[in-house]
């Protein structure tokens, strides 16, 4: 199971020198309707596929996020990540809704 990270130590994180790559673990069409700003998409089932062409050092931080606490596929991305021998995962468990809730930007079509 993967560490959580925190809305307000998420924006720290984003802010540092050593910013985690972001990934939402939703479907491309949540990603292209809303998603935290600089995030890549990487829906959960796909992971294991994926995130070696984009993400080759295992030792760089990441953050998985899906839309809410409820949603799974943060978990289960996170949860693949490590297993593949990433090291540094945390997972934005409450996700994309609560950085709405909170006013917090995201980019995507359904932004405008």
């Amino acid at each position: 199971m993967a560490v959580k990270i925190t809305r307000d130590e998420l924006k720290t994180a984003l802010a540092g020198p050593n910013a985690p790559t972001l990934i939402e673990a939703l479907p491309a069409k949540y990603y292209v309707d809303a998603h935290l700003p600089g995030a890549i998409n990487i829906p959960h089932d796909l992971i294991a596929e994926k995130v070696t062409q984009v993400l080759p050092d295992k030792t760089a931080p990441i953050v998985v996020y899906c839309a809410n606490g409820p949603c799974r596929n943060s978990g289960l991305a996170a949860d693949t990540l490590s297993d593949l021998g990433y090291s540094n995962v945390r997972d934005y468990h409450e996700g994309k809704q609560d950085w709405r809730d909170a006013g917090l930007p995201l980019q995507g079509q359904g932004t405008l």
